[in-house]
């Protein structure tokens, strides 16, 4: 589809366009062919087969694609004032909006942005399509989300006639023509620095770390690179004097983890760019949730409940389509600072029931209804298994089985006329306060 001539694996060349693919016989600032600027040069480019491959801020690129007049705007995906940003497109982002900032913060940075309300059937869609697209590069594709994924392309040189490198540069011009979104590539010979690399030159970025330069890319870099390093390690860190990864290189092994315990071997390792991760295909799920944000603060049980029970449902439905259950049930609270409050309770066999759930997350709940208003309620199962687990009869609770063959009976009913169809008295008729974005599943 593109033209190009590919080098021997072993030749690390000169690079290639990443405009038209053709790979560069000396070293130049523009393509030999078509003049483009976008070259991509690495002594290692066409040894390394491990990527990591990132959508541009997906969810606003999908909407600026489906509407032209969004182009030039600055656009944030997210819920109402009281909601937090999901996506911000670049143009924002240059405001100072960032993921995950409350939505009137990011509206006092950039008040001319246009912000539109997720549509997670639509993105779900596109991120399909991506992933099928990655499919055909490699069978190792390990999806980290809707929109990113690793892939390991080790031996596919036969197949597709390239090397990894140029494979990855075609798939990145095949999604930008065909599904009209753009992504930022990472190639290294780990997951670590692959991830790295792809959010090294965002958006269309295409970046290589390799082998000999590890140690010294490294070294300058801020230990907030590192996975796990949050604000508050970071602070921790900080305390002790250690701001820059160079300085974790110079530390013992034992030393770190005396200090920091199973944290401190990986900090030793990665600091180190030392990842031995492979990329397993078919990631495996560890948990199924739904949450939502309000509006207005909530306190009372009289508004809480009824929306745990309507997020329980929703659990429920995705475990007993997907034919799983959880043992461990997870309630989680936002309050209104931000805090997240998270309370759980493992039960004695795994569940996909609604109505244990809902009872298991209420119990969770009554403890922490003590006047605190909060402005994000979720509920989700952990410890995942197969459905033949999952609640067997009750001898102590003898109304346990009536109310799954109850439960049963509304699934059907459902099925067959529609989710409204049925509604329990937890939230028929109740007052339900309308949350500021869709309620969201994990």
């Amino acid at each position: 589809m593109f033209a190009s001539s590919a080098p021997p694996v072993n030749d690390p060349g000169h690079g290639f366009c990443r405009d038209c693919l053709t790979v560069q016989r000396q070293a130049a600032r523009r393509c030999e062919s078509c003049g483009s600027p976008r070259l991509i040069e690495h002594p290692e480019l066409y040894r390394l087969s491990l990527a990591h491959i990132d959508c541009d801020a997906f969810y606003a690129a999908v909407e600026k694609r489906d509407n032209p007049e969004l182009k030039d705007r600055p656009v944030i995906i997210g819920g109402g004032k009281r909601g937090v940003v999901s996506t911000a497109c670049y143009i924002a982002r240059i405001h100072g909006v960032r993921s995950a900032m409350p939505m009137f913060k990011a509206l006092a940075a950039c008040p001319e942005a246009v912000v539109i309300k997720p549509d997670m059937e639509k993105y779900v869609r596109v991120g399909r399509e991506v992933r099928a697209m990655m499919s055909e590069l490699t069978p190792l594709v390990e999806p980290l989300s809707i929109d990113e994924a690793f892939l390991d392309l080790a031996g596919t040189e036969r197949l597709h006639g390239l090397p990894p490198a140029l494979v990855l540069g075609r798939f990145a011009l095949r999604v930008e023509k065909e599904l009209g979104i753009t992504v930022s590539v990472g190639l290294s010979y780990c997951k670590f620095l692959a991830k790295v690399a792809s959010d090294y030159r965002k958006p269309r970025g295409f970046a290589v770390i390799g082998e000999t330069e590890a140690l010294g890319f490294l070294a300058v870099q801020p230990v907030t690179l590192i996975w796990g390093v949050g604000k508050a390690f970071a602070a921790t860190l900080e305390k002790d004097g250690i701001r820059t990864i160079g300085q974790l290189q110079r530390m013992e092994r034992g030393e770190l983890m005396k200090r920091y315990g199973t944290m401190g071997d990986r900090l030793y390792h990665l600091s180190r760019g030392q990842d031995a991760r492979r990329v397993h295909a078919d990631r495996e799920t560890k948990s199924v949730s739904a949450e939502t944000t309000f509006d207005t603060d909530l306190a009372s049980l009289a508004d809480l409940v009824p929306i745990l029970r309507m997020l329980s449902e929703r659990v429920s439905a995705r475990l007993k389509k997907s034919g799983i259950a959880g043992r461990t049930v997870v309630l989680k609270l936002r309050m209104q600072d931000f805090h997240i409050l998270t309370r759980n309770r493992r039960l004695g066999d795994p569940t996909r029931l609604a109505d244990r759930i809902f009872q298991t997350g209420l119990d969770l709940l009554k403890k922490e209804a003590d006047g605190t208003r909060y402005r994000l309620i979720g509920i989700g199962v952990s410890d995942l298994t197969g459905e033949e687990k999952a609640d067997p009869p009750d001898l102590v609770d003898v109304q346990a089985r009536k109310r799954a063959m109850a439960e049963g009976a509304i699934d059907r009913l459902r099925d067959k006329f529609g989710k409204a169809a049925v509604e329990t008295g937890y939230t028929f008729g109740r007052h339900r306060p309308r949350p500021s974005k869709p309620e969201s599943d994990a």
